[in-house]
Protein backbone atom coordinates (compact mmCIF):
# COMPACT_ATOMS: atom_id res chain seq x y z
CA UNK A 1 0.00 0.00 0.00
CA UNK A 2 1.53 3.58 -0.99
CA UNK A 3 2.16 5.91 1.18
CA UNK A 4 1.49 10.22 1.53
CA UNK A 5 1.96 12.65 3.59
CA UNK A 6 -0.76 15.43 4.91
CA UNK A 7 0.81 18.24 7.08
CA UNK A 8 -1.95 19.75 9.14
CA UNK A 9 -2.88 22.10 12.21
CA UNK A 10 -5.08 21.08 15.16
CA UNK A 11 -7.97 23.24 15.49
CA UNK A 12 -9.10 24.98 18.95
CA UNK A 13 -12.28 26.60 17.49
CA UNK A 14 -15.04 24.62 16.88
CA UNK A 15 -18.54 25.27 15.43
CA UNK A 16 -20.11 26.28 11.95
CA UNK A 17 -19.14 30.24 12.45
CA UNK A 18 -15.33 29.14 12.61
CA UNK A 19 -15.65 26.19 10.02
CA UNK A 20 -17.04 28.04 7.29
CA UNK A 21 -13.92 30.24 8.07
CA UNK A 22 -11.45 27.70 7.39
CA UNK A 23 -13.31 26.87 4.17
CA UNK A 24 -13.37 30.35 3.07
CA UNK A 25 -9.79 30.81 3.19
CA UNK A 26 -8.89 27.11 1.25
CA UNK A 27 -9.13 24.70 4.14
CA UNK A 28 -10.68 21.26 4.46
CA UNK A 29 -11.68 20.47 7.74
CA UNK A 30 -10.94 16.94 9.51
CA UNK A 31 -11.16 14.34 11.98
CA UNK A 32 -9.16 11.46 12.75
CA UNK A 33 -11.50 8.83 15.20
CA UNK A 34 -9.06 7.35 17.63
CA UNK A 35 -9.99 4.81 20.69
CA UNK A 36 -9.79 7.44 23.00
CA UNK A 37 -9.75 11.42 22.40
CA UNK A 38 -10.65 12.42 18.71
CA UNK A 39 -8.23 14.43 17.08
CA UNK A 40 -9.82 17.75 14.72
CA UNK A 41 -7.29 19.44 12.33
CA UNK A 42 -7.40 21.11 9.23
CA UNK A 43 -5.15 21.50 6.36
CA UNK A 44 -4.86 23.41 2.63
CA UNK A 45 -7.52 21.61 0.31
CA UNK A 46 -4.29 21.25 -2.12
CA UNK A 47 -2.65 18.82 0.29
CA UNK A 48 -5.62 16.35 -0.16
CA UNK A 49 -4.97 16.41 -3.91
CA UNK A 50 -2.87 13.35 -4.43
CA UNK A 51 -5.02 11.62 -1.67
CA UNK A 52 -8.60 11.97 -2.70
CA UNK A 53 -9.17 12.43 -6.63
CA UNK A 54 -7.49 9.18 -7.23
CA UNK A 55 -8.68 5.28 -6.86
CA UNK A 56 -5.60 4.32 -5.42
CA UNK A 57 -5.57 3.58 -1.65
CA UNK A 58 -2.81 5.29 0.71
CA UNK A 59 -0.97 4.91 4.05
CA UNK A 60 -1.94 8.40 5.30
CA UNK A 61 1.26 10.17 7.28
CA UNK A 62 -0.81 12.38 9.39
CA UNK A 63 1.78 15.24 10.83
CA UNK A 64 -0.24 17.46 12.67
CA UNK A 65 1.76 20.26 14.65
CA UNK A 66 4.68 18.53 14.39
CA UNK A 67 3.19 15.24 15.38
CA UNK A 68 3.00 12.18 13.28
CA UNK A 69 -0.09 9.46 13.68
CA UNK A 70 -0.72 6.62 10.58
CA UNK A 71 -4.14 7.07 9.60
CA UNK A 72 -6.24 5.50 6.73
CA UNK A 73 -9.22 7.99 4.92
CA UNK A 74 -12.86 6.54 5.97
CA UNK A 75 -15.35 8.94 4.17
CA UNK A 76 -15.39 12.26 2.05
CA UNK A 77 -18.07 15.10 1.99
CA UNK A 78 -18.29 17.04 -1.10
CA UNK A 79 -20.42 20.08 -1.64
CA UNK A 80 -23.76 19.05 -3.70
CA UNK A 81 -23.40 21.75 -6.52
CA UNK A 82 -19.80 22.78 -6.43
CA UNK A 83 -18.45 19.45 -5.82
CA UNK A 84 -15.53 20.77 -3.32
CA UNK A 85 -14.45 18.97 -0.82
CA UNK A 86 -15.69 19.95 2.60
CA UNK A 87 -14.28 17.46 4.82
CA UNK A 88 -12.52 14.29 5.29
CA UNK A 89 -12.78 11.39 8.36
CA UNK A 90 -9.65 9.58 8.93
CA UNK A 91 -9.26 6.58 11.41
CA UNK A 92 -6.00 6.43 13.62
CA UNK A 93 -4.27 2.91 13.00
CA UNK A 94 -1.88 0.91 13.94
CA UNK A 95 0.97 -1.80 11.83
CA UNK A 96 0.41 -4.36 14.50
CA UNK A 97 -3.22 -4.35 14.00
CA UNK A 98 -5.45 -5.25 11.14
CA UNK A 99 -7.48 -2.84 9.48
CA UNK A 100 -10.58 -2.88 7.56
CA UNK A 101 -10.61 -1.13 3.64
CA UNK A 102 -11.92 -1.45 0.93
CA UNK A 103 -9.49 -1.76 -2.16
CA UNK A 104 -9.74 -1.77 -6.11
CA UNK A 105 -10.23 -4.40 -8.37
CA UNK A 106 -8.14 -4.64 -11.30
CA UNK A 107 -9.06 -7.10 -13.90
CA UNK A 108 -6.89 -8.83 -16.27
CA UNK A 109 -6.65 -11.74 -19.03
CA UNK A 110 -8.96 -11.98 -21.91
CA UNK A 111 -11.94 -13.80 -21.02
CA UNK A 112 -13.15 -16.73 -23.12
CA UNK A 113 -15.96 -16.12 -23.25
CA UNK A 114 -15.69 -12.47 -24.57
CA UNK A 115 -13.87 -13.96 -27.52
CA UNK A 116 -16.65 -16.36 -28.23
CA UNK A 117 -18.74 -12.84 -28.35
CA UNK A 118 -20.27 -12.59 -24.81
CA UNK A 119 -20.03 -9.35 -22.85
CA UNK A 120 -18.12 -9.10 -19.99
CA UNK A 121 -20.00 -7.12 -17.01
CA UNK A 122 -18.26 -5.93 -14.01
CA UNK A 123 -20.48 -6.30 -10.95
CA UNK A 124 -18.14 -4.66 -8.35
CA UNK A 125 -15.31 -1.91 -8.47
CA UNK A 126 -13.94 -2.48 -4.99
CA UNK A 127 -13.74 -5.04 -2.09
CA UNK A 128 -13.99 -4.78 1.47
CA UNK A 129 -10.89 -7.06 2.88
CA UNK A 130 -9.32 -6.73 6.72
CA UNK A 131 -5.34 -7.27 7.07
CA UNK A 132 -2.17 -5.53 8.57
CA UNK A 133 -1.20 -2.46 6.96
CA UNK A 134 1.82 -4.22 5.68
CA UNK A 135 -0.16 -6.64 3.60
CA UNK A 136 -2.60 -4.11 2.18
CA UNK A 137 -2.26 -4.01 -1.62
CA UNK A 138 -2.70 -1.13 -4.13
CA UNK A 139 -5.49 -3.05 -6.07
CA UNK A 140 -6.86 -6.41 -6.29
CA UNK A 141 -6.54 -8.46 -9.30
CA UNK A 142 -8.74 -11.11 -10.74
CA UNK A 143 -7.75 -13.19 -13.47
CA UNK A 144 -11.03 -13.76 -16.04
CA UNK A 145 -8.93 -15.96 -18.58
CA UNK A 146 -11.25 -18.99 -18.21
CA UNK A 147 -14.57 -17.01 -17.96
CA UNK A 148 -16.77 -18.58 -20.52
CA UNK A 149 -20.05 -17.39 -21.53
CA UNK A 150 -22.92 -17.90 -18.34
CA UNK A 151 -20.19 -17.56 -16.20
CA UNK A 152 -19.03 -15.43 -13.55
CA UNK A 153 -16.70 -15.10 -10.43
CA UNK A 154 -18.24 -15.18 -6.97
CA UNK A 155 -16.52 -13.45 -3.97
CA UNK A 156 -16.45 -16.92 -2.64
CA UNK A 157 -14.15 -17.59 -5.31
CA UNK A 158 -11.83 -14.92 -4.57
CA UNK A 159 -8.84 -15.97 -2.10
CA UNK A 160 -5.33 -13.75 -1.33
CA UNK A 161 -2.65 -13.92 0.85
CA UNK A 162 -2.79 -12.89 4.41
CA UNK A 163 -6.38 -11.13 3.56
CA UNK A 164 -9.83 -11.43 4.89
CA UNK A 165 -12.46 -10.64 2.21
CA UNK A 166 -15.31 -9.09 4.56
CA UNK A 167 -17.78 -8.96 1.71
CA UNK A 168 -20.73 -11.48 1.26
CA UNK A 169 -19.16 -14.57 -0.37
CA UNK A 170 -22.26 -15.09 -2.59
CA UNK A 171 -21.82 -11.71 -4.26
CA UNK A 172 -21.26 -11.28 -7.77
CA UNK A 173 -17.44 -9.95 -9.00
CA UNK A 174 -18.18 -10.66 -12.87
CA UNK A 175 -20.06 -12.18 -15.28
CA UNK A 176 -19.82 -12.93 -19.16
CA UNK A 177 -23.44 -12.59 -20.67
CA UNK A 178 -24.40 -13.19 -23.75
CA UNK A 179 -24.40 -10.44 -26.22
CA UNK A 180 -27.15 -10.33 -29.18
CA UNK A 181 -24.66 -10.98 -31.35
CA UNK A 182 -24.02 -14.33 -29.50
CA UNK A 183 -27.68 -15.51 -29.64
CA UNK A 184 -28.40 -14.81 -33.22
CA UNK A 185 -24.98 -17.38 -33.84
CA UNK A 186 -26.55 -19.65 -31.69
CA UNK A 187 -29.57 -19.52 -33.52
CA UNK A 188 -28.15 -19.56 -37.03
CA UNK A 189 -25.93 -22.71 -36.01
CA UNK A 190 -26.76 -26.09 -37.63
CA UNK A 191 -26.99 -27.39 -34.79
CA UNK A 192 -29.61 -25.04 -33.47
CA UNK A 193 -32.02 -25.78 -36.69
CA UNK A 194 -31.82 -29.56 -36.22
CA UNK A 195 -32.72 -29.39 -32.36
CA UNK A 196 -35.69 -27.35 -33.69
CA UNK A 197 -36.76 -29.66 -36.86
CA UNK A 198 -36.56 -32.79 -34.66
CA UNK A 199 -39.60 -32.85 -32.38
CA UNK A 200 -41.99 -32.13 -36.24
CA UNK A 201 -40.59 -34.89 -37.63
CA UNK A 202 -42.27 -36.87 -34.61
Amino acid sequence: MKTIEIKAVSREHFGKKSTNSLRADGNVPCVMYREKENLHFYAPEKEFRGLVYTPDVFLVNLVVDGKSYNAVMKELQFHPVSDRLLHIDFMQVSTDSPIILDIPLKITGESSGVKAGGKLRVKRRALKVKGLTKHIPDHLTIDITGIGIGQSIKIGDLNYENLEIIDNKRAMVVAVEASRISLKDEEAAPGAEAAVEAPAAE
